[in-house]
């Protein structure tokens, strides 16, 4: 979600992100742009994690898989849709708390598309911080022919309005 405040007269500034107040269970939120994974993409993740799987960056040793190709490394999957989101679910936060429930149910390969959308599950208020909520939010990642290829339940402890670092920050 952007907005943007006035700063001084004629002057205005972009503003990210949703605070606990703005969030309601049962919300989807479409995340975009999508993004292409080049092979490149995948060959780098894949060696900066030191993933020593073959099936990530050796194309002979992956064309005699039942895929026939190497495929995208799975946690750069979950990363980018991570990325994706933050705009949506997480840019107010003030921590990640967890991801539970990660599954991929479909290979990515180099060339395709991810797109992926957030549906808010729950929200409550924070026993210990009274400025934050936490959110829970279930993210679904689809391929451009709409395969759900990856899904994940995370949970963030999000900013009220009024309590966060964008707001007190001078830059």
């Amino acid at each position: 979600m952007t907005t943007y405040k006035e700063i001084s007269p004629n002057r205005y500034r972009e503003s990210f992100g949703r605070y606990f107040e703005d969030f309601k269970v049962g919300d989807v939120y479409e995340h975009r742009p999508g993004r292409t994974i080049s092979e490149a993409d995948n060959t780098w993740f894949t060696l900066l994690t030191m993933n020593t799987h073959p099936m990530h960056f050796d194309a002979e040793f992956a064309k005699h898989s039942e895929f026939g190709k190497c495929i995208v490394c799975s946690p750069l999957t979950v990363a980018i849709m991570v990325g994706m989101s933050v705009t949506d679910v997480s840019q107010k936060a003030i921590a990640n708390l967890g991801w539970k429930e990660i599954k991929l149910t479909y290979p990515l390969f180099a060339g395709d598309t991810l797109t992926a959308e957030s549906e808010v599950l729950d929200k409550r208020e924070s026993k210990s911080r009274p400025n934050a909520g936490i959110v829970s939010v279930k993210t679904v990642g689809f391929n451009q022919d709409g395969k759900v290829v990856c899904d994940f339940e995370r949970t963030m402890l999000i900013a009220r309005r009024g309590y966060d670092v964008e707001e007190k920050a001078r830059y």
